[in-house]
């Protein structure tokens, strides 16, 4: 069992759980880590339906642990950059993110305290994001770090709420407490301490009960029609219906429902 995460898996939900509350789960090389075997693990076993990012602590995180992990990838013995080696390990952290977003399985993040810099990127790729009261949402590289979010901290979270509060969480690096985040649309939900990780649980439990197909293509078809103009988006949702209108799925609940209406009433 590492010192800085735990996993468990029940009933098809995979949780991973930030434990480092000592450096307030700084995100350290076994932590990412143990993100990508999750959603390799998400990807690849039927009986993951569900991933859960949470932590315990008094952060969800406080960023990257720049202490122990490679900050300055492409620099050369004698001082100079490689740009080229810079975007090469760059992007080994934006596959991840983009495998989060892409995976045809529900991901959730669970911020039961202040999330920065890396847990705001990581909370964006998300498909859901709840906070606890206590929660802010901050992106500080801008001041700490003189560099960008620029692991989907400007892009994906640009799409989630719009240029006018990117900018004031990645330009200016304010922070947004939770309430203000379920306003402009950074989180879906704001649960109680008492609550909270009975609500996530519950909310997860209630995706595994949902047919994967069905799911899966819902993912894609609201990703698609982000992206793409209204009549493309509108043909891919006829050609993703098609495929679950004649599943096996979904016309045995046809069947049933059927039975349950021409059953006499008492």
């Amino acid at each position: 069992m590492s010192e800085h995460f735990r996993r468990e898996l029940d009933d098809g939900v995979l949780t991973i759980t930030f434990t480092r509350d000592d450096k307030l789960n700084a995100v350290s090389a076994p932590m990412l880590a143990a993100l990508r075997g999750a959603v390799a693990d998400l990807g690849d076993d039927d009986a993951v339906r569900v991933l859960v990012i949470t932590a315990e602590g008094r952060h969800f995180t406080a960023g990257m642990d720049i202490t122990t992990i490679d900050t300055g990838m492409g620099v050369e013995p004698d001082g100079s950059v490689n740009g080229r080696s810079v975007r090469r390990t760059y992007r080994a952290l934006h596959l991840l993110m983009d495998e989060i977003e892409a995976i045809e399985k529900p991901v959730i993040l669970a911020a039961q305290g202040p999330c920065r810099g890396f847990g705001v990127e990581l909370a964006v790729s998300c498909d859901f994001r709840f906070a606890a009261p206590r929660t802010t949402f901050a992106l500080p590289e801008v001041p700490n770090l003189a560099v960008l979010p620029g692991s989907g901290g400007i892009s994906r979270l640009t799409r989630l709420v719009g240029p006018h509060w990117a900018r004031w969480l990645a330009m200016a690096a304010r922070p947004v407490d939770a309430e203000r985040a379920l306003t402009i649309g950074l989180v879906h939900d704001v649960f109680a301490d008492e609550q909270f990780a009975a609500g996530v649980r519950e909310f997860a439990r209630s995706l595994v009960a949902l047919s994967p197909q069905a799911l899966g293509l819902a993912k894609l078809a609201i990703d698609a029609a982000a992206s793409v103009d209204r009549t493309t988006a509108r043909d891919f949702d006829r050609v993703a219906n098609t495929l679950l209108l004649t599943s096996e799925e979904h016309l045995a609940k046809v069947r049933a429902f059927q039975q349950r209406a021409a059953a006499p009433r008492e």
